[in-house]
């Protein structure tokens, strides 16, 4: 019968933790939160031999054991809260060789909390660029526990790991009887003391319960009024056993390193990561190489898509037509072709463009270029009330500003964190990407400046820059409003300058788009589906007179039969529950120059912004009848007139409309996850309320301006 063991993965942050859980469970693992946080949980199970399988924890990177962000704390409670689900049997903790000394700290903390550890030492081929060689049995000998070099990226080295982890939960290998430093003898009183009424497994796990006991939930009350008393009486200094701990474990450190390293400074003042950023990094040229990264970035979309959009296009207007020929004229065939087909060509011409994006960042993030994006930032980020960490956040927000909220929770600082939370939002989300490129090849020219800048591409830029900057600006407002004096400081690891993993570029591309197919798709096709019953129906007496008096008048008129029919179908969308519901909220966006179907699609949206596209695909398709079904849907937009005959996308109107959707927040689950990283309602409606206000002043701005 096959045994489950826990496993939980530590270690630095850029250590090569999920590269390594990637290889140890495949594609055997799932995404959730851990209990009682909304901190990401990634777990996955692995088999270790014929007869042991292990469940795989991979907690967030971390670079000490003395927690400050959410992220440090969930590390904390797995591995000292003895009533933590995930509680492990073995840690493995991740080792940079290339950083050997500052990752052995961290490394050297857990070995002290006497849970079986196996050391993994990665990055060992930059390790050896840098000239650092590690005599890995020395080092194991060392450390007193077993050590492993692996490469995670290539998949080398982890045979070897799990036959150790297998060696290790059978008992060959064990915590080390001694401390890695006398610990006791910091606090001899404190940690005596805190073991009577704490049952912990070691000395130091004593000490930390007791420095953070005022924060510790599976303490009850008893223990912490104990733990109380005994801090006061041994008038314990944190700060103070803190410092003398961390320079104890380095000189204990260096003298393993004199044993087990040798570091050939000479090689490392060679580096090419190094010549790379004296470039990357300057003073102005790294800002002008940014802004030229982005326009690169923002060209390539419409540039590689072009091709696979149009014919994706011409593949649903060929479907729709030969429905439209095959099936007989009824309820089923509108539906299917107005309501069905139409949703899913709304979903599917937009997944070259989301590939292509993600594709982009994810090279951006493999080669290290997006830490040096934060480390630019971080000066820009300050005079606005923000530092570096929250330009991860705001450029996650580049894919959703969902997961991007949750990616605040490593600001140590409340203020910081609550004002990046507030202008996440703005950043132009992969949502809006479908939305803008409607409008775009609408109203501005398919041009070229110079001969190869696109102006599409340009305009393109413009509105995520715009977003940008405009964060910036309220959260510089924020400032002013928000008084918290604590200070921040930003620290940052910059990785090496590594080629993509095009395996892992590939994966992420394909991960998005069917994430986008199947939750987005799925809230755009029941929207579509809803919307075309209310633009199909209407109150029944209004539509029976309709329908009378249009069948009168082709009884008259025979040879303008095809006019009164396209015609009939306009007047029976604009007398539909749908239509009557766009008219309500016309007078309020008219000053904007919407039309009323506009304003159909921007309550529809509020699901989700890319919902836009289907609602008006559904809302024409259904005007349109069976002549609309051989038209693509930017066909269908460019011939919509005013009953007047004017154009309804002007130049002006498709201004305004971008503008409109770059600053509001139509996003509900945007909203609910500031509500729950935020544990109140009050934020997400100052959110809702300034960025309507915003996006509907900027937009009457934009419209009567042009």
């Amino acid at each position: 019968m096959s045994e489950t063991i826990s496993i939980v993965l530590v270690g630095n942050p850029n250590s090569g933790k999920t590269s390594l859980f990637n290889a140890l469970t495949g594609l055997n693992q799932k995404v959730g939160n851990f209990p009682g946080v909304t901190v990401d949980k990634k777990v996955g199970y692995t088999r270790l031999d014929h007869h042991l399988e292990a469940k795989v924890v991979d907690l967030p990177g971390t670079y000490s054991i003395y927690p400050r962000s959410a992220d440090e704390w969930v590390t904390f409670d797995v591995l000292l809260n003895p009533r933590n689900p995930d509680r492990p049997d073995i840690v493995i903790c991740l080792a940079d060789a290339s950083n050997i000394k500052r990752n052995l700290l961290f490394c050297s903390q857990i070995i002290d909390l006497k849970i079986p550890v196996v050391i993994a030492l990665t990055m060992m081929d930059i390790a050896q660029q840098k000239g650092i060689r590690i005599d890995v049995p020395a080092l194991e000998l060392a450390l007193g526990v077993p050590v492993v070099a692996l490469n995670p990226r290539k998949e080398k080295g982890i045979a070897v790991l799990k036959k150790v982890l297998a060696l290790t939960a059978a008992g060959q290998y064990r915590p080390p009887a001694h401390d890695f430093i006398p610990v006791r003898d910091m606090a001899p009183g404190l940690i005596g003391n805190t073991r009577k009424y704490v049952e912990v497994k070691s000395d130091y796990a004593a000490l930390l319960v007791a420095a953070h006991q005022e924060r510790l939930k599976f303490l009850n009350g008893g223990q912490r009024l104990a733990l109380m008393n005994i801090l006061a009486d041994e008038q314990f200094n944190r700060a103070k056993v803190q410092g003398e701990e961390i320079m104890q474990r380095y000189q204990r450190i260096s003298q393993i390193m004199a044993q087990a390293v040798i570091i050939h400074d000479a090689h490392r003042k060679n580096l090419i990561t190094e010549h790379i950023d004296h470039i990357l990094l300057h003073r102005f040229w790294g800002y002008i190489i940014l802004l030229a990264v982005l326009f690169l970035l923002f060209q390539s979309i419409f540039w590689l898509a072009q091709y696979p959009m149009g014919l994706i296009e011409q593949a649903f207007t060929w479907l729709s037509t030969w429905l439209s020929q095959l099936l007989p004229a009824g309820w089923f065939s509108d539906l299917l072709v107005n309501g069905i087909v139409a949703g899913l060509s709304g979903i599917a011409v937009f997944v070259p463009q989301i590939m292509i994006l993600f594709g982009l960042i994810t090279i951006l993030e493999d080669t290290g270029y997006m830490a040096r994006v934060s480390f630019l930032s971080d000066r820009l980020m300050r005079q606005v009330g923000l530092n570096g960490k929250s330009v991860m956040p705001l450029i996650s927000g580049l894919a959703c500003a969902v997961p991007a909220i949750m990616a605040t929770r490593n600001i140590e600082n409340y203020k910081e964190r609550l004002i990046t939370i507030l202008v996440t939002p703005l950043m132009s989300c992969s949502a809006r990407l479908p939305v803008y490129i409607v409008l775009i090849s609408l109203v501005i020219p398919d041009r070229y400046l110079l001969g190869f800048l696109s102006l599409q591409g340009l305009v393109m830029m413009g509105l995520y820059l715009l977003g940008f900057f405009m964060a910036l600006l309220v959260a510089w407002v924020m400032k002013q409003i928000i008084h918290i004096k604590e200070k921040s400081y930003f620290i940052l690891e910059l990785p090496v300058y590594r080629p993509p993993r095009w395996k892992n570029v590939l994966i992420t591309m394909v991960q998005k788009a069917r994430i986008f197919v199947t939750d987005a798709g799925k809230v755009i096709m029941v929207i579509s589906l809803i919307l075309w019953i209310l633009a199909s129906y209407g109150p029944h007496r209004q539509m029976e007179q309709l329908r009378t008096h249009y069948a009168s008048l082709i009884q008259q008129q025979p040879q303008h039969r095809e006019a009164l029919e396209i015609q009939y179908q306009a007047d029976r969308l604009e007398h539909s529950y749908a239509g009557m519901l766009g008219h309500v909220i016309e007078p309020v966006i008219r000053p904007l120059g919407f039309d009323w179907k506009i304003g159909i699609a921007l309550i529809t949206s509020f699901a989700a912004r890319e919902v836009f596209v289907g609602t008006m695909a559904t809302l024409y398709s259904v005007q349109g009848g069976k002549d609309a079904d051989r038209d693509t849907l930017r066909q269908k937009l460019q011939q919509a007139r005013h009953p007047d005959g004017s154009k309804v996308y002007t130049l002006p109107v498709g201004l305004s409309l971008m503008i409109f959707y770059v600053f509001a927040m139509q996003c509900m689950s945007t909203l609910a996850v500031v509500k729950r990283e935020t544990k109140s309602w009050k934020f997400p409606l100052i959110q809702l309320g300034y960025m309507t206000g915003l996006a509907y002043v900027a937009s009457f701005l934009t419209y009567h301006i042009f």
